[in-house]
């Protein structure tokens, strides 16, 4: 782990991090932008890493259930550090294994993730060893989705963060299962395509399909974010999705 915890979402939470594996950063931040929890709700995170989506949503929505399932005995074990370090061991918990699988029969009001971004081998050559675990799959995106909804209650809330090149694949799993679908892509620049998309849909839902204008992390020549983005990273704001 690093000498000294991270600190996340503006210092809301801080994290013990892997030294050579994946680390938190945007797409954890605007996962749990998007999530829009209620008081008394259970949610569970397939995936949770060391915590910081999971401990980054206890901290933005209030009296809620957390619940973190974790492959990676390392990860796993930080997780558990991080829950203490933030004080959080009331309402969140971390099981270690897999999500896939997690043998909890109980429904749940939403499920959330940021899955591992490729399922083909021959796709993906991951800078570190340590790394991989968290951008390859041995189960492909449809598996992660279809796990996802059959834990959730009828009505309940499914969000995932993903490459935009595979939004198909998302939708084509929530095909017949889930509707009310809401999509928000993520894009460097205005002008640029979009290299993510936040997807959130209900189970049972019947509304239409609903396309959001982007978030746009950077202003035209300029590296520092913009305010929207900013206000997100620092746990300041959350995503338009629910108005």
């Amino acid at each position: 782990m690093t000498r000294a915890p991270d600190a996340f979402l503006g210092g809301k939470i801080s994290l013990y991090q892997l030294e050579d594996g994946y680390r938190a950063g945007m797409d954890a931040a605007v996962l749990v932008a998007g999530l829009n929890l209620k008081p008394g709700q259970r949610a569970m995170e397939f995936g949770c890493g060391v915590g910081a989506a999971l401990l980054g949503a206890a901290a933005l929505y209030d009296d809620v259930e957390l619940i973190g399932v974790e492959i990676d005995p390392k990860a796993a074990a930080l997780a558990q550090d991080n829950i203490v370090l933030n004080d959080m061991a009331d309402r969140v918990r971390i099981t270690e294994g897999d999500a896939l699988v997690y043998p909890d029969a109980r429904e749940l009001d939403a499920v959330f993730f940021n899955p591992p971004f490729f399922d083909d081998p021959s796709a993906l050559r991951a800078p570190k060893p340590g790394k991989t675990p968290a951008w390859m799959s041995d189960a492909g995106l449809a598996a992660w989705i279809d796990t996802g909804l059959r834990r959730l209650r009828s009505g309940g809330v499914i969000t995932v963060i993903q490459r935009a090149d595979r939004l198909d694949d998302i939708l084509i799993a929530l095909k017949n299962r889930a509707g009310s679908v809401k999509v928000l892509p993520l894009q460097s620049r205005a002008g640029e395509p979009a290299k993510r998309v936040l997807v959130q849909a209900i189970k049972t839902g019947k509304a239409p399909l609903q396309l959001h204008a982007p978030l746009i992390l950077h202003a035209a020549g300029e590296s520092g974010f913009t305010e929207q983005a900013d206000a997100i990273f620092k746990g300041e704001a959350r995503l338009e999705f629910h108005r």
